[in-house]
């Protein structure tokens, strides 16, 4: 273990010296000299960043935290969920560590609205299970920091704020020219980034340039970047094909294998292993990608006097991430029943295991048990390691897979375009409008891969720490490498699979506001407005053909073995980190070769669409007001949302014939809107006839929604004395649902002597809505520094409740027992109440002259009516961050720490079990989420001014090269590790 914190120690060492050093080197020129027009120092980057930052804040009235930034590449952030997460009450979620989706007072990410001059910014996913989801959180990882102007974090909401930020809402701006201090002038900023784990060096751009007239009328600022880092990501899990994925329990009744004899010498009986809770499989997992991110920015602003100022702003990004990699899982649950299906099938109708004309069951030997206490307080037994293996004469049997993929054409757009302008009628009136249009696209091209089924006679495990991968290893399989040995064991390909996906995001808005002083009383001026927004969403797959039914195995020439270092960062003691894989031009070449040409219709997938659109509008009346020692604002906005949905719907089987590709689309009179010209990755092999009646169609179904909310709000203000200022939000917000949940298809229909059901959406879901206080003192007692305390709380009306609920709705479908045409109930999302306490400490002051610390932390309790944690929800999280900055050099080293959270997708499926409840030993108990562990993260930035209007900087994220942690019902049952190792960047600075 000691050489294990080695690097990390060393990591911290170098980065607390580095700013360190620099004090003694620059104590002459530190040291002004004694005359008096010396005596006033002006301020520059990170400290006037903060004082900036900090006069915001003081200065508003709702309850705000800003970040300004005053001299870009002053922080270790690449994008701007990386400057977020310093923020008190602001956590992110975290792939490839690469911070993305951001989320506030320990809420879901969909439940914070994050909004770019005003307006919504549609932003694609890089991958494809966001891009699937169709979640309403926006991806960060396509905007550099370096386009940020300022955000404000808004706390408390406020009537002139745009709905839709039930926990929260962050405005970003971007630079207007007419702003900048110089007529001409920019940043060029070049370098180079190492990323440690994949050990590749990639380059690096960013360029800024503003103009402005000499009148100070028209100026232009113009910014393009071109950002390009190589990631990896090693990861043991409990993933596999089948049920052999997750968490089980053991049954005796159906698992044979487990018997008195087979336990002899261990003290245990069959019996004493029944619910016993033991994870399926034993998984190793790399992928290896690339994140291209180029774009650029223009803005344009006009002012040809004090009374009209016209701001257009258009931004793009676009974020190449194609990616690729290897999984080899076990299944000890298919062989503990006895089952040989090739992708872990345990259905009656799967195939069973045959050794010499016998069906045989895989038995437990030398089971070590332990008791967990469940996060919701059970007592459980957990399997911790066992031997499970079939008995001694057993020919080789299924035991596992092995996968290689490859996720070409993986990208992710943004974009926007917008028009600010602002016209002061007279001394009284001012009228702003902002009209805008954005467009988000996310697309895997080819989702691809290769499966193979390993075949051998056991597996051993033993589970270590919770951030340890678990010794394992495979008995009697052979080498980790491709084919099948002569006694059976090895690997056999027995699958193949392409498709890609698309989702489109866009939305068109305008509104217009007006503010008019009226100094009557306390009441200062009015505020109203209006604003309308159309917002569509559009995601698919698609699947091309395959030329035949034949498993053809690939190219030799592309098979390629795990990395030498694979998992060397994850711990554990004993454990097979050995595979193989194929590059990415192996596994193009093998689809290109097996699969053929139709049509786009046929390789449509109508189930998995989603096609929405919604409507949004809002007016408002706010005024603000103001007395002695106190100022504040109180309003009302009435927001309606109207819905619409085409839902994928399917048809009774052989009620409708489905058109062979390139032929004349069949109608059909049962369903005259059947969507007959698409496949539904049905076969369509050469040489074999075409079956209309084959697989299920789909048409769709329309809904139409409508929902009306008020929204009150009132902020108040109050100087308890000069510098310490006291705040009170009261507040109604509202956070929209989730696309998949209102307007997914329909799936899983199922009858039995009850009747009959099936899953699908709900699209009677109304907005969420909360009810919120806050309460906050704060301190501004010296420049640049802050104590402040914050309490509030939140009342949830309509969070979602996913696991099946009865809808009361509907729908015509056959029973699959009697291929009768019968009335399915739909069972589907539904809603009830949470609720969110916390409080957050903040405290930031400069210490010895050009030295500096920052400091918050948070603690947000949640609890929904039905007892389950809430989704994305860390009941924890902090920062601390030390800085020390002269005239010629700066530095940083900051701490990040997110505790733990339910991991799952932003959007969870509007059917998924998140919330329902599992039998264990005969006790109906809260379905197990996948938890991820608290982390703590460490990121390093220096500067140093070597000329006139030169600088160089280095920077470093992820000093401490965390091991992310996944566990279910409690730490005892590790879901999964991963590690992604450190990144450096290195670059060289030209402003002028």
């Amino acid at each position: 273990m000691n050489l294990k914190k080695k690097p990390v120690a060393a990591a911290i060492s170098i980065a607390l010296c580095a700013m360190a050093a620099p004090t003694w080197a620059q104590q002459q020129a530190a040291q002004p000299a004694e005359d008096a027009s010396v005596q006033k120092v002006e301020v520059s980057g990170i400290r006037a960043s903060l004082a900036k930052s900090l006069s915001v804040k003081k200065d508003a009235s709702a309850n705000v935290e800003v970040i300004t930034a005053e001299d870009v590449g002053k922080m270790p952030d690449k994008n701007l969920a990386d400057s977020l997460q310093r923020l008190a009450g602001v956590a992110v979620r975290t792939d490839y560590d690469e911070a993305e989706k951001v989320s506030m007072r320990g809420t879901n990410p969909d439940m914070s609205l994050i909004l770019f001059n005003g307006h919504t910014v549609s932003g694609g996913d890089w991958y494809v299970a966001d891009q699937g989801s169709s979640s309403r959180s926006t991806s960060l990882s396509l905007m550099p920091s370096s386009v940020l102007n300022q955000a404000i974090v808004y706390k408390t909401s406020q009537a002139n704020i745009v709905d839709g930020g039930m926990a929260g809402t962050i405005n970003v701006t971007t630079r207007k020219p007419l702003n900048e201090k110089n007529s001409f002038g920019g940043v060029i900023r070049a370098g180079l980034t190492y990323a440690q784990l994949p050990d590749k060096t990639s380059p690096d751009l960013n360029a800024t340039f503003n103009w402005k007239n000499e009148d100070n009328t028209f100026g232009v600022i113009t910014q393009v970047f071109k950002e390009k880092r190589y990631s990896r990501r090693d990861s043991v899990s409990r993933f596999a094909y089948g049920a052999s994925s997750g968490w089980d329990v053991i049954n005796t009744s159906t698992m044979l294998g487990i018997t008195d004899a087979s336990l002899a010498g261990t003290g245990l009986k069959a019996a004493d292993l029944n619910g016993v809770r033991m994870p399926g499989s034993m998984s190793s997992e790399f992928v290896e990608g690339v994140r291209d991110r180029a774009g650029g920015m223009l803005s344009l602003q006009f002012r040809p006097n004090k009374d009209l100022d016209v701001t257009a702003t258009g931004f793009y990004s676009e974020m190449k991430a194609e990616n690729n990699g290897r999984l080899t899982s076990g299944a000890m649950y298919s062989m503990l029943l006895g089952k040989n299906d090739p992708l872990g099938g345990v259905t009656a109708s799967a195939a069973n295991t045959n050794s010499n004309g016998q069906r045989v069951y895989a038995q437990i030997r030398n089971p070590v048990i332990v008791t967990e206490t469940t996060m919701y307080g059970q007592q459980l037994r957990v399997l911790k390691s066992a031997d499970i293996v079939y008995p001694a004469g057993t020919t080789p049997q299924y035991v596992g897979n092995s996968e290689g993929f490859f996720r070409e054409g993986a990208k992710a757009t943004s974009g926007f375009l917008d028009l600010d302008a602002k016209y002061r009628v007279n001394d009284d009136l001012t009228i702003k409008s902002l009209l805008s249009i954005t467009r988000g696209v996310g697309t895997t091209k080819g989702d691809q891969g290769l499966t193979y089924a390993r075949y051998g006679t056991g597996i051993s495990y033993a589970l270590n720490g919770l951030k340890d991968a678990p010794d394992s290893h495979y008995i009697g399989a052979g080498s980790n490498t491709v084919g099948l040995n002569p006694d059976g064991s090895g690997y056999k390909l027995v699958g193949r699979t392409i498709s890609g996906i698309r989702t489109v995001d866009k939305e068109s808005s305008g509104q217009l506001d007006a503010e008019y002083k009226l100094d009557k009383g306390i009441l200062q001026s009015l505020e109203s407005g209006v604003r309308f927004a159309d917002h569509k969403r559009q995601s698919g797959r698609w699947s091309p053909a395959f030329k035949n039914s034949s498993l053809a195995e690939p190219s030799g020439s592309g098979v390629i073995p795990y990395p030498g270092d694979f998992g060397s960062d994850l711990g554990g003691g004993s454990w097979d980190n050995t595979g193989f894989s194929f590059t990415p031009e192996a596994l193009k070449a093998y689809m290109a070769a097996n699969t053929k040409t139709t049509t786009p219709e046929w390789e449509r997938r109508v189930s998995t669409e989603i096609n929405m659109r919604e409507r949004q509008t809002s007016a408002y009346l706010m005024g603000n007001l103001e007395g002695e020692r106190w100022s504040g604002n109180l309003g009302l906005r009435w927001v309606r949302t109207q819905i619409n949905a085409q839902i994928p719907t399917p048809i009774p089987a052989g009620a409708c014939d489905r058109t062979e590709p390139g032929k004349p689309a069949t109608t059909c009179a049962a369903f005259p809107g059947a969507i007959t010209t698409a496949g539904e990755a049905q076969s369509y092999y050469d040489g074999v006839p075409f079956n209309p009646k084959s697989g299920i169609l789909y048409y769709k179904t329309a809904t139409d929604r409508s929902f009306n909310n008020l929204l009150p709000s009132l902020n108040l203000r109050y100087e308890l004395q000069k510098d310490m200022i006291a705040r009170f939000g009261a507040s109604r917000t509202i956070g929209r649902q989730n696309y998949n949940v209102l307007g997914s298809g329909f799936g899983t229909p199922t009858c039995d002597a009850s009747g009959c059901a099936v899953t699908g959406p709900n699209p009677d879901l109304k907005p969420l809505t909360s009810d919120n206080l806050d309460l906050s003192w704060a301190w501004y007692f010296k420049p640049r520094s802050l104590v402040s305390v914050n309490v509030f709380h939140s009342k949830i009306d309509g969070y979602v409740k996913t696991g099946g609920n009865p809808t009361g709705a509907t729908v015509q479908l056959i029973d699959p027992r009697d291929t009768q045409v019968k009335t399915f109930s739909i069972n589907s999302s539904g809603q009830q109440g949470a609720k969110i306490s916390g409080i957050e400490l903040s405290y930031e002051q400069p210490l010895w002259g050009s030295f500096g610390f920052q400091s918050n932390v948070s603690r947000a309790k949640t609890k929904v009516d039905d007892g389950r944690p809430m989704v994305g929800a860390s009941e924890w999280a902090g920062n601390l961050g030390a800085y020390f900055e002269n005239d010629v050099f700066s530095t940083r080293l900051v701490a990040n720490y997110r505790g733990k959270y339910v991991n799952s997708s932003t959007a969870p499926s509007p059917t998924a079990n998140s919330q329902g409840l599992s039998v264990i030993n005969g006790v109906a108990m809260p379905t197990a989420p996948t938890m991820a562990a608290g982390v703590t993260t460490l990121a390093f930035s220096a500067n140093y001014t070597f000329a006139k209007n030169w600088q160089v900087s280095f920077d470093a994220t992820n000093l401490l090269n965390q091991v992310r942690a996944q566990y279910r019902y409690s730490e005892e049952e590790q879901q999964k590790v991963d590690v992604s190792g450190r990144q450096f960047y290195l670059n060289l600075k030209y402003k002028f």
